[in-house]
């Protein structure tokens, strides 16, 4: 996680795609989100998610937004 990074919170995007097979380039495609803006949620750089952008990625990965964005305490100290 980035050092900047005070929220806490972790994308999980890169370990699903892997366990789903999937590549980011096919995500992007799949779900109309740029691959760049796919990239920054997946390497822990966004500031913000659309609702919208979180329901997509949701239902491709057939996830529950929990799955994706988890909280690590010791990262907010």
């Amino acid at each position: 996680m980035p050092a900047e990074d005070t929220t806490g919170i972790h994308c999980r995007l890169d370990e699903l795609l892997e366990q789903r097979g999937i590549t980011l380039t096919e995500l992007s495609r799949r779900v109309g989100v740029s691959l760049v803006n796919l990239s920054v949620l997946k390497n822990d750089r966004a500031k913000a998610i659309r609702f919208s952008t979180l329901a997509a990625v949701c239902r491709e990965l057939e996830c529950d937004v929990g799955d994706l964005l988890v909280t690590d305490p010791a990262a907010s100290r």
